[in-house]
């Protein structure tokens, strides 16, 4: 049974909210936790992972949405080596092994996409080809959380 989108869009009005929805969400603050314990530079965790938490409160799913994986993106131009990428994915599963981690540098994913260089995670995320997917999420030294919304939030 859903509820109206219409009557949960009070649930879900301001960057606050979302920060809130995220924060009472334990699941969410352990993968946060645990991404924030390989100590990238320029790090999020983002894309699907955010946008489904959102669109599952809206549509007033009980359930969570599955991910095909939980994007960490940072930016690190003096080490670009694909290699490290897969290095930081294994310390994730063993950290929280059943999570479908996905970690990606962004100072060499331009020439994946074939486009100009960009100049941070943040660069990146707004030139996701989704707009709903270019949100991302962190936490600060005292584990508050941040969110990143490069494109806007228009709900």
């Amino acid at each position: 049974m859903h509820v109206p989108i219409r009557r949960l869009f009070h649930l879900i009005s301001s960057r606050e909210d979302i920060i809130s929805l995220i924060s009472d969400d334990e699941w969410m603050m352990d993968i946060l936790r645990a991404s924030k314990s390989l100590q990238l530079p320029d790090w999020w965790v983002c894309a699907g992972f955010v946008r489904s938490k959102i669109w599952d409160t809206l549509h007033g799913y009980k359930e969570r949405t599955p991910l095909s994986d939980v994007d960490v993106i940072y930016f690190d131009a003096l080490n670009k080596s694909e290699d490290i990428e897969k290095r930081l994915e294994a310390q994730l599963k063993q950290i929280i092994p059943n999570i479908p981690w996905s970690v990606k540098n962004q100072a060499r994913m331009h020439v994946v996409n074939n486009i100009p260089p960009y100049s941070s995670s943040l660069d990146a995320m707004s030139k996701f080809p989704e707009t709903a997917t270019a949100l991302g999420l962190k936490l600060d030294n005292q584990d508050n959380v941040l969110l990143a919304a490069p494109c806007g939030i228009n709900i």
